[in-house]
């Protein structure tokens, strides 16, 4: 073998060794992250791996004459520059809360919880048209700001007669943030009775839509916070309590995910800090808590380009291609940590199914037909709720009911008005208790 030949093999196979050391050092990177739970902004995982690879290359180098003993060293050197992008923050650490809505005052009340929450008011557009049980919207997230498409609906609420108010659940939009230890699920039942206490108008009707109907189904199973309540809709929910949230079953009919275009925009995940951070957390390897980034500085980072898919899960397969911007950058607020720390307490949380066969409060359940829900996470609601007086199937929407598409914001708005005015339903009282089998056989 000619020997330019040689040179290339043995040249070859110490770029080979050299890229297994640095692929060597970027899984002990990572695995102390996860072991340290990011301590010190991840730098204790850092230097650490700075040293054992260190100490690696010296042992590497120890039967090499000076200088050939610091060539062990480049793939330390080389790994140390990938991984220091994962201990140094690229957004401000202190939260930076959504500007002023130009549409809408702000008002920011504090509750007998401790939680100091963001209040939006669309008093009734005529007077002469008012209706006299204020109406209360607990939106979607969990821990995320109320989207520009659901402030329009509110809107239309409004003009025909409701007195609306919402609130951002503490952490989400413009409210204040909890310490992590104290998102849970408990913590947003009780922020819902202190703010209807803190409205002061007696009972409220309240639409509870996704981790919003969550928090509105334990409620009512909450007969000290059920008294508060004068009618109750819960719309798409997730999952009630820990057994629920075990259940894989049917979901809707097909949704957009998969089919839309790609979600545009700047991406959290495209910067190395927060693509580890945040894919740590969801696979559970770092704790909502983590010391790796603090809870204002991730929920400066994410973007809503950072749901990718999880927004076009919530249109019909037929909007795949005119799914509406639901948010504005500025207005778009969530909080990855708060969220997933909210759900694992509704995963660890026992069943509530005893306490909710006790309701009292008249209410009604709406289903999409395209949801991205899991169906029995409605059906656990409506089988085990007797107080629920009606159940509407939702033909030609997704998940995100009221979307602003074809008359899609009038249907919904149709729907909420005719049972809080006890009214007859718009669409067949679907599916009863009775059709729970057929409807999870043949709505699949």
């Amino acid at each position: 073998m000619p020997t330019s030949a040689i040179r290339l093999v043995r040249f070859t196979g110490r770029l080979l060794l050299a890229l297994a050391a640095v692929a060597m050092l970027l899984v002990v990177f990572l695995a102390l992250i996860a072991l340290t739970d990011g301590a010190g902004s991840g730098l204790a995982a850092w230097l650490t791996t700075l040293g054992v690879g260190a100490v690696l290359a010296m042992w590497r180098g120890r039967r090499r004459t000076w200088p050939a003993r610091l060539v062990p060293f480049l793939p330390v050197v080389v790994a140390a520059a990938l991984t220091v992008s994962v201990c140094i923050p690229t957004v401000p650490t202190a939260r930076r809360y959504p500007p002023a809505l130009p549409f809408v005052t702000t008002q920011h009340w504090s509750l007998t919880t401790g939680s100091r929450v963001a209040v939006y008011h669309y008093p009734p557009a005529n007077p002469r048209t008012r209706h006299p049980i204020p109406f209360v919207y607990l939106n979607g997230g969990p821990v995320r700001g109320i989207s520009v498409l659901d402030h329009r609906f509110l809107q239309l609420l409004a003009r025909q007669g409701y007195d609306v108010y919402a609130y951002e659940q503490a952490g989400g939009g413009r409210s204040d943030l909890l310490p992590m230890g104290q998102y849970t699920i408990s913590r947003s039942v009780r922020d819902l009775a202190a703010f209807v206490d803190r409205l002061n108008k007696g009972k409220v009707d309240i639409l509870g839509f996704s981790s919003g109907g969550v928090v509105l189904t334990r409620a009512l199973a909450d007969p000290s916070v059920a008294a508060r309540l004068h009618r109750a809709i819960i719309a798409e929910p997730g999952p009630m309590d820990g057994p629920t949230a075990h259940i894989t079953g049917h979901k809707g009919r097909k949704s957009a995910r998969g089919l839309a275009p790609a979600v545009t925009g700047p991406r959290s995940t495209h910067v190395p800090r927060y693509a580890v951070a945040f894919g740590l957390m969801r696979l559970g390897l770092l704790t909502p808590d983590t010391g790796l980034i603090g809870q204002a500085e991730g929920d400066n980072a994410f973007t809503a380009a950072d749901l990718g898919s999880d927004t076009s899960s919530a249109y019909c397969a037929r909007d795949a291609h005119r799914i509406p911007a639901e948010d504005t950058a500025q207005n778009f607020s969530f909080s990855p940590a708060a969220s997933l720390r909210v759900q694992q307490t509704v995963k660890d949380s026992p069943s509530i199914t005893p306490q909710l066969r006790q309701s009292r409060t008249p209410a009604m359940l709406m289903i999409a037909e395209c949801s991205s829900q899991v169906r029995q996470w409605a059906t656990a609601i409506l089988a085990n709720d007797p107080a629920i007086q009606r159940t509407q199937y939702m033909p030609g929407v997704g998940h995100h009911m009221w979307n602003g598409l074809d008359d899609n914001n009038d249907r919904a708005a149709a729907v909420i008005t005719a049972f809080l005015q006890a009214e007859p339903a718009p669409l067949p009282n679907y599916p009863t208790r009775d059709e729970i089998p057929t409807f999870l056989h043949d709505h699949k």
